[in-house]
């Protein structure tokens, strides 16, 4: 009877909502009242208790987020997603009151994100509809198969070019230090290996932090060359290899070069990079440098490529 209690909404002028907030982190309110406003960004470590009211409404992610308020520094914390007793909960609401309460351990939000998708499904890529067969052939496959379905119906299908091969000898493993977990280890490397894009790469490094911290500079090594590979198959390189004193990378045979590109990186990387002109043409950098320099510098170098 005694707490003090705050209200914060989205309707309420900037001044007066960022009032409200700095009171509640100074500890100047008990209880805070307020919409789904806070759902993200809000970091303040005092806060133990979340009681969602009506939870049953809210979306998986966005029941994750709100999750996420509680339970950010070393105290214990709590977060309750209620709904009325007299409310017949719908089959999807069920699943993601569900999933919210079977994944409780950090980092688990990649695994919500796929819990999401398999109770929403997909989608459909012509209409508004929630459906697809993620159910029968997994959900990495799923995309595929949409996106080479695609590609055919416009005539976009190019040929199928083998993956390039990445062998640049820097330190690029998970110690025990970082992630002492054999089970996780194999599980986060797994997920690194079959990272095929550099939206799939990051998802895995965003994955890494959430659950493990900054990456050593070992496992910085390992999300670097990962980034390298999805680059270049991206750009149709056959392989960035170790010879001598210099990585060289080559394209597949018959890629076009686009030459103002290769000015760019001249530029940027003067004295440690060179373009040899065949067939196919070669990309040379000087591996002078210190490993996680060395790995900036090819993946600036393929970005440029890309722009």
């Amino acid at each position: 009877p005694k707490a003090r209690i705050s209200i914060a909404h989205g309707q309420m002028d900037e001044d007066q909502l960022e009032r409200v907030m700095l009171d509640f982190y100074d500890n100047q309110a008990d209880i805070l009242v307020c919409t789904t406003i806070i759902e993200t960004g809000l970091d303040i470590p005092n806060v133990n208790t979340l009681i969602v009211y009506d939870a049953e409404r809210f979306g998986l992610a966005q029941l994750y987020q709100l999750r996420g308020r509680v339970g950010r520094s070393n105290r214990i914390a709590h977060a309750y997603f209620c709904y009325r007793k007299d409310k017949v909960l719908t089959e999807t609401a069920e699943k993601r009151l569900a999933a919210i309460r079977e994944f409780t351990e950090l980092g688990s939000g990649f695994k919500i994100a796929m819990r999401d998708l398999e109770i929403r499904g997909a989608g459909n890529l012509l209409g508004p509809e929630q459906h697809g067969q993620i159910a029968a052939v997994g959900f990495e496959l799923y995309c595929r198969l949409l996106d080479e379905a695609i590609r055919e119906k416009k005539g976009e299908i190019p040929p199928e070019l083998p993956e390039p091969v990445i062998e640049i000898p820097v330190d690029a493993y998970i110690p025990v230090q970082y992630i002492s977990d054999t089970k996780q280890k194999v599980d986060i490397y797994k997920k690194i290996a079959a990272a095929n894009s550099r939206e799939d790469v990051e998802m895995v490094n965003d994955e890494i932090i959430d659950r493990f911290g900054t990456p050593v500079p070992s496992v910085a090594n390992l999300i670097d060359i990962s980034r390298i590979k999805a680059l270049a198959k991206e750009l149709g390189f056959a392989s960035i290899t170790k010879e001598r004193t210099e990585l060289i990378g080559k394209l597949h045979t018959g890629l076009a070069v686009d030459y103002e590109k290769v000015l760019l990186i001249l530029q940027k990387h003067r004295s440690h990079f060179r373009y040899q002109v065949g067939r196919p043409p070669l990309f040379r950098w000087k591996t002078n440098l210190p490993e996680m320099d060395l790995l900036k510098m090819v993946i600036q170098s393929l970005e440029l490529l890309k722009k």
